[in-house]
């Protein structure tokens, strides 16, 4: 048998097994997989699809929050009122749409795949914990787009977030490059060093997370939205059929696999782990954010990342104090200054009357 027929035959047979794999799991086409959950936020199995638009109101019920448009979504059913898990990490995957994730809760087909963000979670989060200063996470390597709340900031203040910095991670020591099987990935080709660059972005955040204990043992629930899209990078200059495709898929589904179980275990099995994988989205994702590379106007000086100036909780007292007594003093001028206007200096004044007496005694 020639060689040519040999790789045809592996082709088939890789094909062949992904298949198998998507119909041993059930779920075609892009997915929402639950990797880790407590066992007080019940998630059951079926195949109810589950639109893209109602990803940040199924991740707010999970962790406890209210919603303003009730989800009739049978996957979630309600849990206990005084519980909620302290920490829900989602990460999205474009370029797929599905891994052959070994263990998981639950999986649903993902339906109308359009971007979304939690931007209103995060702020429900700071909200509701503002004097606990939660940890609220959101992180694009690929873009670089980094947003971080409470003590994010001194959590992951040394977290490389540009690609220039994840690259020069790759080469220092703990970098992933020496126990990842990287077989047809190469080192220097610049797709294959992004998506090796977001698996290293999931390497740091556990190490972090680990060096930083104490804050899976708070009261306020952390919140980490990350969106990785190397896949996608590979699937457009290799194909989809590539070895380099193939090896970077099984790769990312461990490394998945393993990042939701640290982070399920840092947070004493109290944490929500959830994998959306997408193909492409419906349409681009327009919003705003604080772009590290956004660096020529600095809000605040004293910080590389063009992050706000720490908000001040004491601001409300203050600004009351000075709104309030300015009206007052307002009020009193305006008072003094009728009172002087309408003044009779004969009768009113006590200089002019003493005055006027002098001028009779004389």
């Amino acid at each position: 048998m020639s060689l040519t027929n040999l790789r045809r035959m592996e082709a088939v047979l890789s094909v062949a097994f992904v298949l198998c794999l998507l119909a041993s799991t059930g779920v075609h086409g892009d997915s929402l997989t639950v990797l880790q959950a407590p066992e007080f936020v019940s998630f059951q199995k079926g195949d109810w699809p589950v639109s893209g638009e109602k990803i940040p109101d199924l991740v707010a019920l999970t962790m406890g929050f209210s919603v303003q448009e009730d989800l009739s979504w049978p996957g979630l059913q309600a849990g206990p009122l005084f519980q909620r898990p302290r920490a829900n990490v989602l990460v999205v995957v474009r370029g797929v749409d599905s891994l052959a994730l070994p263990q998981s809760v639950a999986s649903y087909p993902l339906e109308n795949p359009v971007p979304f963000t939690l931007d209103s979670v995060a702020e429900t989060v700071h909200s509701l914990f503002a004097e606990d200063t939660p940890v609220v996470l959101q992180l694009a390597p690929s873009e670089e787009r980094l947003y971080m709340l409470g003590k994010a900031n001194a959590v992951f203040e040394d977290l490389p977030v540009t690609l220039q910095q994840i690259r020069a991670r790759l080469s220092q020591d703990g970098s992933v490059l020496a126990s990842l099987p990287l077989n047809s990935l190469s080192r220097n080709a610049e797709a294959d060093l992004l998506f090796l660059s977001e698996v290293q972005v999931l390497h740091d955040i556990t190490a972090l997370l680990q060096r930083h204990r104490h804050l899976a043992k708070d009261h306020s629930p952390d919140l980490y939205s990350l969106e990785l899209s190397g896949l996608e990078e590979l699937s457009r200059l290799y194909g989809q059929d590539s070895p380099q495709y193939r090896d970077a898929t099984a790769i990312l589904a461990s490394v998945l696999q393993k990042f939701g179980e640290d982070v399920y275990g840092l947070y004493g099995n109290s944490a929500v782990v959830e994998v959306v994988t997408v193909k492409t989205f419906e349409a681009p994702l327009t919003r705003k954010s604080r772009s590290i590379l956004q660096s020529p106007q600095i809000s605040n000086p004293g910080s590389p990342y063009n992050l706000a100036y720490k908000y001040n909780f004491h601001y409300a007292v203050v600004f009351n104090i000075v709104l309030w007594l300015m009206i007052a003093l307002a009020l009193a001028v305006i008072a003094i200054a009728y009172n002087l206007w309408n003044m009779d200096p004969g009768y009113d004044s006590i200089i002019y009357r003493m005055t006027n007496q002098k001028i009779r005694m004389d």
